[in-house]
């Protein structure tokens, strides 16, 4: 099936795509990754062992949140690797995408993790309010105009 306003078949439209989502994954794994790095040397500073029971949760979210935003977002290119010259590229662009679109939405909630940062220069529930308004002003900024151009008539 070949579409005419690009007068590309399917192959053709896989192939761009697929190239188009690992210019987007390029973007998003190094921030990803910076934010991973420096949250897994957190507990080694020097005053970790001051931290609230809850600062250590927040943490521990966010560390969590964040590999689990890594491995998503790397799990693409481990697909393209294991399915090579498969004839699978279509179905790959289409997992792919999947993958990219949660591996958002986990990095947004990740983005919680400037809550540990406030809660260390804030009373708690203005560090809450502000961390919680953060992740939310993410996600509306990330989510809502995209899904509003997408349902737009």
């Amino acid at each position: 099936m070949e579409d005419a306003r690009r007068h590309e078949n399917e192959l053709e439209r896989a192939d761009r795509n697929w190239d188009e989502l690992l210019g987007e994954l390029r973007v998003t794994q190094t921030g990803v990754a910076i934010l991973f790095s420096v949250l897994l040397t957190v507990p080694f500073s020097a005053r970790f062992d001051d931290v609230t029971g809850f600062q250590r949760g927040v943490y521990l979210t966010a560390l969590v949140l964040s590999a689990a935003t890594t491995v998503t977002l790397i799990a693409p290119v481990a697909y393209h690797r294991l399915l090579f010259s498969r004839g699978k590229k279509p179905a790959l662009v289409v997992l792919g995408h999947r993958l990219a679109r949660l591996g958002l939405a986990l990095l947004c909630l990740t983005f919680g993790a400037v809550l540990l940062v406030l809660d260390v220069l804030l009373d708690g529930t203005t560090a809450v309010l502000l961390g919680a308004g953060f992740t939310v002003g993410t996600a509306v900024l990330w989510f809502v105009p995209p899904m509003l151009l997408r349902y737009r008539r």
